[in-house]
């Protein structure tokens, strides 16, 4: 992931989904391509043509955080898209160079996994921004099953949702979960440009992986704090669950995401259901049992 062609390919995406009555200008003339010229975005972004040309090719040293506020609203980004900006502008500084580094194996504090086993009316876990699940709850192993069948550990969620057959029958939207997870992936890697672990992950999903191939190459980006996710669990069926994520000031890098079920809906119904079921069976040990009873 090399920090200027990010730079370049993540601009030029952006300016391009932006017609120019959408950004409040005139159209004059037929375009090669969609979107804003780059002359345009110049003068939206109140900066010459040519110093903008320069960041679209990927040269952002010495930019100032006003020009970086200015492109943002300029190619009207989200607040994901502008920390993810922000982001690969650091990236770009002069610094001496720096090898890729693999991250110092993350362990999970027994504190932490007492707090995930004192939810009991959730599932919980604890994970990473490479999307491993590290520690979980009974009944958060038990909504995941189907990922804890697999033998590597730790679990990945990324793997499974390119890599594994199961995955499109797992979730009710399968699709908005795939973009949903290359995004939060693409947001992490502009974080954290120089994480071995993280771009041999997106290495390996983008060579054996065409849908992934297809999202990576988009440059999308979000954070992933709170939704809703849709499950079809083996066990009892669908699931319509809420889920927060909770950053762990005390673990940099991990973070606690908790799935809870509305009260009174169905869907609590068959939480409490997988709950017992997990009760008398290790989740992690027998994923693909379908007897809850």
């Amino acid at each position: 992931m090399e920090t200027k062609q990010e730079i370049r390919e993540f601009l030029t995406s952006r300016r391009a989904r932006i017609t120019p009555e959408q950004a409040g200008l005139h159209s004059y003339g037929s375009r090669r391509v969609p979107g804003l010229r780059r002359e345009e975005v110049a003068v939206l972004a109140g900066v010459s043509a040519p110093y903008y040309t320069r960041l679209e090719r990927g040269d952002m040293s010495g930019v100032s955080e006003s020009v970086l506020e200015a492109l943002a609203r300029a190619l009207q980004l989200d607040d994901a898209e502008r920390a993810h900006l922000f982001d690969l502008a650091r990236a770009a500084q002069p610094t001496p160079v720096r090898p890729r580094r693999r991250q110092a194996k993350q362990r999970v504090r027994p504190e932490v996994q007492w707090t995930l086993d004192a939810i009991t009316g959730g599932g919980a876990f604890v994970g990473n921004e490479r999307l491993d699940l590290l520690a979980a709850n009974q009944l958060g192993r038990a909504l995941f099953s189907e990922l804890y069948a697999t033998p590597a550990r730790p679990v990945n969620t990324a793997r499974f949702v390119f890599l594994d057959p199961r995955a499109e029958s797992s979730y009710g939207d399968w699709d908005r979960v795939a973009t949903e997870t290359v995004a939060i992936l693409r947001s992490a890697a502009g974080r954290d440009p120089h994480n071995r672990d993280l771009s041999d992950l997106v290495g390996e999903l983008a060579t054996q992986s065409e849908p992934f191939r297809v999202r990576w190459a988009a440059h999308n980006v979000r954070f992933h704090n709170s939704g809703v996710k849709h499950f079809n669990h083996p066990v009892v069926g669908e699931l319509h669950l809420s889920f927060n994520r909770l950053e762990l000031a005390a673990d940099p890098g991990l973070t606690l995401f908790t799935y809870t079920a509305e009260p009174g809906s169905r869907s609590e119904e068959a939480l409490k259901l997988l709950g017992s079921w997990a009760a008398t069976v290790d989740p992690a040990e027998s994923p693909r049992a379908t007897d809850p009873s």
